[in-house]
């Protein structure tokens, strides 16, 4: 399929999971609108050359998640340099660790503002535009943890099974207007900074990268294995494809069967 003449703009791209999908989405022949924090000669490479690989238009906007009006700023910037938005992919999202008791305040109002109010600014920037093309697919990207929970990440957890429930409200408000919003739910995925996390365990405990990878994945996911930015990327672009084009409204668990148990 081709994506050629779509305009997408994914958030927390300029790394990770967004940055796969960022990556997938080029590939298929869409112009693509980064986001996200990191060094600015970095990103201008990645920039740089997922334009001159794919053979598309891409551009770099720094909007804050956390803050309504920069995600609005963001999308105007979009529809401005590269056109209106066709697809809106909301991944931007932070994380911290403590028991409900312990968990700081300020610390739950920053996961919240980014990984679930984000996602509602989001969503309501882009609507507008895509009812009036009479086309669109939003993809938020939740996870296992917007299935399930595990313990110390109530903040996290929270926000997820959250982003879960804004997608089924947006997708029955859109269901016939021609925009799909659907949900992809990834288990354990390989990304930078969990290959930095395995290695610094390995070189605490002694042990290998291998034996920290197999301990990491097992605890939660039957198939020991990691799911790739790439592999997510390709989810994306199949939600953006013709054959997708009745599903709205779902979680795609793309974890390895963690969420099966």
């Amino acid at each position: 399929m081709t994506l050629k003449g779509k305009v997408a703009l994914v958030t927390g791209s300029t790394s990770g999971i967004g940055l796969g999908i960022a990556r997938a989405l080029a590939g298929a022949g869409a112009d693509v609108m980064l986001n996200g924090f990191g060094d600015a000669a970095v990103i201008e490479t990645l920039r740089a050359g997922i334009a001159a690989a794919h053979g598309v238009r891409v551009g770099y906007n720094g909007a804050d998640i956390s803050r309504p009006a920069a995600i609005a700023a963001m999308v105007a910037d979009t529809a401005r340099t590269l056109g209106g938005v066709d697809i809106m992919v909301n991944n931007a999202g932070i994380q911290f660790t403590a028991n409900v008791e312990d968990f700081p305040d300020e610390k739950w109002d920053q996961v919240i503002a980014v990984n679930l109010s984000g996602v509602f600014h989001g969503m309501k920037a882009v609507i507008p535009g895509m009812k009036a093309k009479g086309w669109g697919r939003i993809i938020n990207i939740a996870s296992a943890h917007g299935l399930v929970a595990s313990a110390q990440k109530v903040a996290y957890v929270a926000a997820k099974h959250g982003v879960m429930g804004a997608t089924k409200v947006a997708a029955i408000e859109l269901a016939n207007a021609g925009i799909t919003v659907n949900a992809i739910c990834p288990g354990w995925v390989l990304t930078p900074l969990v290959e930095r996390q395995l290695k610094d365990r390995a070189d605490k405990e002694g042990t290998t990268v291998e034996y920290q990878t197999h301990a990491l994945v097992a605890e939660k996911q039957p198939m020991v294995q990691f799911t790739t930015p790439a592999q997510i990327g390709g989810l994306a672009v199949f939600l953006c494809s013709d054959a997708a084009a009745t599903m709205t409204g779902v979680p795609l668990s793309i974890d390895g069967g963690w969420t099966a148990q």
